[in-house]
């Protein structure tokens, strides 16, 4: 017994020095230490420098949610508790940012009329367009003009820093009014303001850049009581305007004509026009439409009208993508699985070229192929097809590039997987008079869809949305003259591409409510396919 109680306290003392002892708190070294405190730190800080411009702006939940992160990464990293989080809290973070947070996002998108014209409020909207119908009168003031944000320079959101020419008093003009600054909360150097508290000073070069094209400081107006102060080179003056706004009717009355200018809805966006259809402005606002988008893409006959016959197509597409590009790589991963064949990985290194090659790349090489008076296929073939102008042909033409591109990936996944199979299983069956042909059909195929089955469906679920491949090499066409709208390789992402932003104006909103029903559409197939491969568990 004092042999036993010896060895037991000996094993003891050996599994408290041996430190893969299970069990065991491991002791932490100072250089992992260090690590640890200087990328907490980097977090912390960068959570520092982004706080005073998200309060300045009022962007509370981004606020809320950048502290969140940092508390929860300082209490999972910073102590010995919650071992597993420590492996968990990464990834989710990730699959928070980089996918929820942008289904969310567009799902908000989806229930505006965001797009050109309509990326500003009402409220400077109504500024804009009394600005645009305002005209300088006699003894107005003018103004040294700088603009300053209280934001990031790019972002917003602006405002004018006013140097009155006549008194020299400082003011701050937003599309809420104009106020006078406090003397002590600025610096005026050569009638100009160079500094104020709460505002970062814009450049000319950047003041230049933002004033045009549909720049935000375009028809920038702060509104006062004798009219409005808008923005002429880098001075600003005082206009009076004979539009008047009433917000409590929402309506822009013409002092001068008596005529009163409503919201009219023209499409998915409003214009302030009289009762005998007279438009005052083609300025817009943005607006929630609620589920408006998603009525128009099954009401508007522009779109609705080819829906069907692109759903059919995108669905071909996808399928023959997948079966062709599975077959090919299928077929080469097992003629070189055999151990007879000489030069293997030369073989598999000459065929991942495609795979190597980036898409865009290959996709513009193919579209030089399809030529049909001087590419190679015609020219080495001797045919006289007209790959790109025909739509059967050019369905043909996509198909086939396509599978150049997407062959390589199938080869190594089946290549993969067939080095997992047991080679015991098919010598086995050999043994039972099974022929190579039986024993693929038999064992090895269905053992191989058990490992590929979920990368098929991952596959399809790509093709269904790869709008790189229809856009690089025949950007939807060909087009027949009745129809510019839909191609006729056209599939759902490329057509709604076009419809949204190939116009005169861009409709982020509308495009956002599309993306969405691709969304829920391709995780239906997607879920149904995950249900039907669900089957092959049993082998």
């Amino acid at each position: 017994m004092a042999i036993q109680f010896d060895n037991r306290a000996q094993k003891k003392k050996s599994s408290r020095l041996d430190p893969s002892s299970p069990g065991e708190k491991q002791p932490t070294t100072v250089s992992g230490l260090l690590v640890r405190i200087l990328c907490l730190g980097i977090i912390a800080a960068l959570a520092v420098m982004l706080t005073p411009a998200l309060i300045s702006t009022g962007q509370w939940a981004f606020l809320a949610v950048i502290w969140g992160i940092v508390a929860v990464l300082v209490v999972v990293y910073a102590t010995r508790r919650f071992v597993p989080a420590k492996y968990l809290v990464p990834g989710t973070l990730l699959l928070v940012l980089f996918v929820i947070y942008p289904i969310i996002v567009t799902f908000q998108l989806s229930s505006t009329n965001y797009g050109d014209g309509t990326r500003t409020t009402k409220e400077v909207s109504v500024s804009r367009i009394i600005a645009n119908s305002a005209v300088q009168a006699d003894g107005a003031r003018t103004f040294n003009l700088s603009v300053g944000s209280e934001g990031s320079s790019t972002g917003g959101p602006y405002t004018f820093l006013l140097v009155d020419e006549s008194t020299g008093d400082a003011f701050a003009g937003s599309p809420d009014g104009l106020r006078e600054l406090d003397p002590g909360s600025v610096t005026v150097d050569n009638d100009v303001v160079t500094a104020a508290d709460g505002y970062t000073i814009l450049s000319r070069v950047e003041v230049n850049e933002l004033s045009q094209g549909e720049g935000p400081l375009v028809g920038f107006a702060v509104p006062t009581d004798n009219g409005v102060i808008t923005q002429q080179g880098f001075r600003a003056v005082e206009l009076s305007s004979p539009l008047v706004y009433d917000e409590a009717t929402d309506t822009i009355t013409n002092t001068q004509t008596g005529v009163d200018y409503s919201p009219v809805q023209v499409g998915d966006r409003k214009y302030f026009t009289s009762a005998d259809g007279e438009r005052l402005s083609d300025i817009s606002w943005g607006e929630n439409v609620g589920f408006g988008n998603y009525i128009r893409a099954f009401t508007d006959p522009a779109i609705s009208g080819d829906f069907l016959g692109i759903f059919a197509w995108t669905l071909i597409f996808a399928v023959l993508s997948v079966a062709t590009t599975f077959a090919l790589g299928l077929f080469l991963a097992t003629v070189l699985n055999d151990d007879r064949v000489k030069g293997q990985r030369a073989f598999r290194s000459t065929l991942l070229l495609p795979y190597a090659i980036p898409a865009f790349i290959s996709l513009l090489v193919w579209s030089s192929f399809f030529n049909p008076e001087f590419g190679l296929i015609n020219s080495t073939t001797g045919l006289g097809i007209d790959w790109l102008g025909d739509p059967f042909w050019a369905k043909v033409a996509v198909l086939l590039a396509n599978l150049w591109l997407g062959f390589p990936y199938m080869f190594l996944v089946c290549t993969g997987a067939l080095q997992a199979i047991p080679s015991d299983l098919k010598e086995a069956a050999s043994i039972d008079g099974a022929t190579g042909l039986t024993n693929f059909r038999k064992i090895t195929f269905p053992l191989l869809l058990v490992a590929v089955a979920p990368l098929l469906v991952s596959s399809f679920a790509f093709n269904f949305n790869n709008f790189g491949a229809i856009f690089l090499l025949t950007e939807g066409g060909p087009f027949s003259p009745d129809n510019p709208t839909a191609g006729g390789t056209d599939i759902l992402i490329s057509y709604t591409y076009r419809l949204a932003f190939g116009g005169g104006a861009q409709q982020i909103g509308f495009a956002s409510a599309i993306s969405v029903m691709l969304f829920i559409l391709t995780g239906i197939l997607a879920a149904i396919q995950f249900r039907a491969t669900k089957k092959l568990e049993e082998y």
